[in-house]
């Protein structure tokens, strides 16, 4: 034991701005969910974008849509998130393992507790679609991924918050391309779920960081709320 605190899975730096984002992206998820509340149907804004419910894409795209799908489903995901637990453990920061866990296992399960509320439904009854949990999952993880390379490399605040943007952009315009493309949601459920995972994992990270140091400061028997953060 080397009496060293461990390092943040929210990088001090990015706190605020996260804050803020997390706050307009909570805000957006819950306007949207109130508007497609129970319809059944493209709204304006989507039929501006695309028609969600056509075939868009055709062979080679079409290939990388559902490629790009596959990363969303259960095995898929699995293996993004196993890979991701891993080289946190190579590294010797169980810290960020449990963040990669619990921040994408909450969007997700966020995501799929809106959906019944919502009652937004795609291609028939039985298909709930707002917010698009595929979309939520991808983004999530690059978010969790982007937080941790902030960490490690010791960005600024300028820096990280675009590192994490770009992330969260990057994957989210990726995944909800897909989704889209396929007819598997509006174009307002992906913005639903983008909006998901930027409301949940800066949260979900600041709780991480919140109990893991109190477990390190009993366990060390300091008092809690005197440890200085890098």
């Amino acid at each position: 034991m080397t009496g060293r605190p461990a390092p943040a899975v929210l990088p001090a730096s990015l706190r605020v701005w996260l804050g803020l984002i997390t706050v307009l992206a909570a805000l957006v998820v819950v306007v949207l969910g109130v508007l497609y509340a129970g319809h059944g149907e493209s709204g304006r804004v989507d039929r501006w974008i695309i028609q969600p419910t056509a075939d868009s894409v055709r062979p080679p795209w079409r290939n990388v849509a559902l490629a790009t799908d596959f990363l969303g489903e259960p095995v898929g995901a699995a293996m993004l998130v196993v890979a991701a637990v891993t080289g946190c453990l190579l590294l010797r920061w169980p810290r960020a393992a449990v963040l990669v866990v619990v921040g994408v296992g909450m969007t997700v399960g966020t995501a799929r507790l809106l959906k019944p509320l919502v009652g937004r439904t795609i291609h028939g009854d039985g298909n709930l679609s707002y917010p698009s949990g595929h979309t939520a999952f991808l983004t999530a993880l690059a978010l969790v991924v982007a937080l941790l390379a902030t960490g490690r490399l010791g960005l600024g605040r300028t820096a990280g918050t675009l590192l994490v943007l770009a992330a969260a952009l990057v994957a989210g315009a990726a995944m909800g391309w897909a989704q889209v493309a396929l007819g598997a949601h509006y174009p307002t459920d992906v913005l639903g779920g983008w909006c998901t995972a930027l409301a949940v994992v800066p949260t979900t990270a600041w709780l991480v960081d919140r109990m893991a140091d109190r477990l390190a400061d009993r366990a060390a028997g300091r008092p809690a709320g005197r440890r200085e953060r890098r």
